[in-house]
């Protein structure tokens, strides 16, 4: 159906009206306030000790979980898509439910489960912090951005169906040569959208982090627990603002530099295309001359 110019500019209209109220303006009011008191001002609150803790401490959580994510989402995603067994969707219902349990619930299980007292509480006794530390923060993160890479590697399995993959397979490839040199290009674009969801679900997660960690500056804070603590225990707002406006130029780093990749990659396809087609150009003369040599002596 083909929307006249009325009704067409009308939709465009309120599509970014609603854009701009909930996502620039609150956007740019954040970054105009972090700035507000000087660039030297917004420095300083965002290299004090408490803040580049939190900054390491977020990029670890974000350097274990991302590569975690990678593996056994690509693995989930195959089992589900090309996998032919019983409780298929159990596991796909598994999957997503991280969208639907609270991120409280999940750090309330988590210490249930792993906290003192719990089904593996004896790691305590044993010496091993899981709750309130390290180990904990990183298994709610792992739960709350599991859904991620197996949800955008998925519709591309179904997408560019098995065929390349039998054809690898007739022709006496192993199931890891298939997969590396068929399945892992094919789906590269979509396992690359889902790691950019999940660094930036692991750099803003809040809910399940705060259950199991003990927000300590310089033990177990992360930035979004920082940006929370300056904000309601120190009353330091403009504090609070330097440490979101940190937390969003990570995240448009991660979209820069994953769109750079995803530009250089079509360059270089682009041109091995080019030289593949030169070298058909010039080796078509060689193949067609010894039957002009014959058509000329007939």
């Amino acid at each position: 159906m083909k929307l006249s110019t009325f009704p067409r500019l009308t939709l465009r209209t309120i599509a970014l009206l609603y854009l701009f109220v909930l996502l620039v303006v609150p956007v740019a009011l954040i970054f105009y306030r972090s700035f507000e008191h000087g660039i030297v001002q917004f420095w300083e609150w965002i290299t004090t000790p408490a803040a580049i803790s939190a900054l390491q401490l977020s990029l670890l959580i974000v350097a274990i979980v991302v590569p975690l994510n990678v593996v056994f989402g690509v693995f989930t995603a195959l089992a589900i898509v090309r996998g032919r067994f019983r409780g298929r969707g159990v596991v796909e219902a598994i999957v997503d439910l991280p969208f639907a349990v609270s991120p409280i619930v999940v750090g309330v299980a988590l210490i249930l489960l792993w906290g003192y007292g719990g089904w593996f509480g004896g790691l305590e006794s044993a010496g091993f912090t899981v709750i309130f530390g390290l180990p904990g923060m990183v298994l709610a993160t792992l739960f709350v951005t599991l859904p991620f890479v197996v949800r955008e590697v998925e519709p591309v399995l179904r997408e560019i169906g098995t065929e390349q993959e039998e054809a690898a397979a007739t022709l006496g490839a192993s199931g890891w040569q298939t997969f590396w040199r068929i399945t892992l290009p094919a789906i590269r674009w979509g396992l690359s959208y889902g790691v950019v969801l999940t660094v930036a679900r692991a750099l803003g997660e809040y809910g399940a982090v705060i259950m199991v960690s003990s927000n300590l500056p310089g033990v177990s804070q992360t930035l979004t627990l920082l940006v929370s603590s300056r904000y309601t225990d120190d009353y330091n707002e403009y504090g609070a603002y330097a440490a979101a406006t940190l937390l969003m130029m990570i995240a448009i780093l991660v979209l820069l530099l994953m769109t750079l990749v995803e530009k250089r990659t079509g360059t270089n396809k682009v041109e091995r295309r080019k030289a593949s087609n030169e070298t058909d150009a010039v080796t078509a003369p060689s193949e067609t001359a010894p039957k002009t040599q014959e058509s000329e002596l007939v």
